[in-house]
């Protein structure tokens, strides 16, 4: 999919898609072919309900005048606690949301909905929880922050920083963190908002033993912050690598990765790295109910694993 606001051709620009994303988020159930037949919009907005269902879930309470639900996820590891998330219910938005994502030249994906990929990363997370053993570890992109959380709460991390750039996605990561907090045990956690087009970070460049990231090749506008940012935290003495889950979507990924070398970092590509979650991807391939018009290119996640 390319995005080009400077392109005479008909492809659209990121920041109408976004505001297409807006409208069906607005009116869900406005019944307007013409927006529906969009393959840009279709490839941007692809979400489920359920994804692959990695870390079970269920809501615990939804006030019906609140666009916010709690929901509690259940770590599939004996013994971890289980967090409480609040987060907004799927597909409420309002205009004051995306004036918000224009005014900072961000996008809205991590207060829409939780995304499939990051359910995905908070299990790999788990099932590899040696990497983070006593490490200090940032989230980019974290949307709600379960991934974050889930690191904090059962690898036993020195530090966990859960960073999203949109300041309404971070005060509902603070609220995650305090609501949870005794499930940190002595880890280290807090929210941090982070623009990936940041020169400087403080104190925070080149210390992170970890970065992790979940379906944040979305807009190539971002590509080459985001790589930028991810060599910027990576430290240098001593081992670091990144950890991203994408989806392909056309050539956005291969892209992204473009300017990952461009940044002097290596990286790999792993199609099968879990069994379980292969199996369920073979499983929507086939045809499974649970989530229709499941298309690999644009809904099974890579393994992107990023080094110096």
């Amino acid at each position: 999919m390319e995005i080009n606001s400077n392109s005479g051709s008909s492809k659209p620009s990121a920041s109408s898609l976004r505001w297409r994303i807006l409208r069906r988020a607005v009116l869900p159930r406005a019944k307007n072919p013409e927006d529906e037949s969009q393959l840009g919009l279709k490839l941007i907005s692809r979400k489920t309900a359920k994804g692959f269902n990695l870390i079970p879930c269920q809501v615990l309470h939804h006030d019906h005048e609140s666009r916010d639900a709690r929901f509690c996820y259940t770590l599939p590891i004996q013994g971890c606690p289980k967090l409480v998330l609040t987060q907004r219910v799927d597909n409420n938005a309002d205009l004051g949301d995306f004036e918000i994502c224009n005014r900072h030249n961000i996008d809205n994906t991590g207060l829409v909905c939780q995304w499939p990929s990051e359910d995905v990363l908070a299990y790999f997370c788990l099932s590899h929880a040696d990497m983070f053993r006593s490490k200090r570890v940032i989230e980019l992109g974290s949307g709600y922050g379960l991934a974050g959380l889930a690191i904090a709460a059962a690898t036993e991390a020195l530090e966990v920083v859960i960073s999203d750039g949109n300041p309404q996605v971070v005060d509902y990561i603070l609220h995650n963190i305090n609501a949870n907090s005794k499930a940190f045990d002595e880890t280290r956690v807090k929210s941090m908002q982070l623009h990936w087009n940041q020169k400087e970070v403080s104190n925070l460049s080149q210390t992170f033993d970890a970065v992790v990231a979940s379906d944040c090749t979305f807009f190539k506008e971002f590509h080459k912050d985001l790589a930028r940012i991810t060599e910027l935290l990576l430290k240098k003495a001593g081992p670091s690598e990144a950890i991203f889950f994408s989806p392909r979507r056309g050539n956005s990924l291969d892209k992204f990765l473009e300017e990952i070398e461009e940044t002097g970092l290596l990286f790999s590509i792993t199609e099968i790295y879990d069994t379980e979650i292969w199996k369920r991807h073979q499983r929507f391939m086939n045809g499974d109910e649970l989530w229709p018009g499941y298309e690999k290119d644009h809904c099974y996640p890579l393994l992107i694993r990023i080094t110096r």
